[in-house]
């Protein structure tokens, strides 16, 4: 079976708490978008796990793929697995929890194994924060640790998105050290649904941009060139490197004002239901 799981954005990022367990309760909305990864899984007789495009650092043993297989590891037989990479990594873009529920997701349905998706939500949400959000896959009102996931209506679909990548490789777990906790003065949920997308900026946060635009400071400068371009929003993408900005109509972006950058232009999926992989 050949797949491809998709990227996503975040819509603001309010980190509410810590917990007891070392984990966070967070606050966001995620959109899936059209940037794809590629994964090929087959029945084999011997199990293989091959990779092509961006390289992937590490033992393939150490891909969150194989993080999910070890939870249903007493169902799976032998498989033949082959990863086309192209969502760059530590982008915030979500492409490794993409891969890992997508792959949980088809491996259910290959084997037929009738794994109910109560049990799925409880075993990604064991692997991964962002993952839970791919098994319905669309945009998303997401709170406490990724486990609490709400359909929100937003006027978002016919927006133009434009991503600036950097060869930049942000740890998850060192922003999270970095992090300061402070209560959010506005609800994203309440803003997104009550607020037009132009006053978004004087509302919404990502509060891992104070720490990584320290760290970084090329990367503020291409959230300030975005909107200069005539972003409607623009913002850090989870807790990665990459800058999008949102605009209402067809933009062109020079491309050698961000030197060692990818860009990409992208739109919010409004039909990426994985659920199909359920039946």
């Amino acid at each position: 079976m050949i797949f491809f799981p998709n990227a996503k954005i975040n819509l603001g990022l309010n980190v509410i708490s810590k917990k007891n367990n070392g984990y966070h309760n967070l606050e966001s909305c995620f959109c899936p978008i059209n940037l794809f990864d590629i994964i090929e899984i087959k029945k084999s007789n011997n199990s293989s796990f091959r990779t092509s495009g961006i390289k992937i650092p590490g033992k393939s043993k150490e891909n969150i793929i194989f993080r999910i297989i070890e939870e249903i590891k007493t169902k799976v037989k032998p498989l033949d697995i082959f990863l086309y990479k192209n969502i760059p990594l530590g982008s915030g873009l979500g492409g490794g929890s993409s891969n890992a529920t997508f792959s949980l997701l088809t491996i259910n349905k290959l084997l037929n194994l009738k794994i109910k998706k109560n049990e799925l939500f409880r075993i990604t949400k064991k692997v991964g924060s962002d993952c839970p959000f791919f098994i319905n896959n669309e945009v998303s009102y997401v709170q406490g640790t990724g486990n609490i996931i709400e359909k929100i209506n937003i006027d978002i679909y016919n927006k133009k998105i434009i991503i600036i990548i950097p060869n930049l490789h942000i740890s998850t777990k060192e922003a999270f050290k970095k992090i300061s906790i402070n209560k959010p003065k506005y609800s994203i949920k309440t803003i997104l649904e009550n607020e037009s997308i132009e006053k978004w900026e004087k509302y919404i946060f990502n509060d891992f941009e104070n720490y990584t635009f320290f760290k970084y400071n090329f990367l503020k400068k291409i959230k300030e060139s975005l909107y200069n371009y005539g972003a409607l929003f623009s913002s850090l993408s989870g807790t990665g490197s990459a800058i999008y900005g949102i605009f209402n109509k067809d933009v062109t972006v020079d491309e050698n004002k961000f030197k060692n950058c990818s860009l990409i232009e992208a739109k919010v999926l409004k039909n990426a239901s994985s659920l199909e992989l359920l039946n």
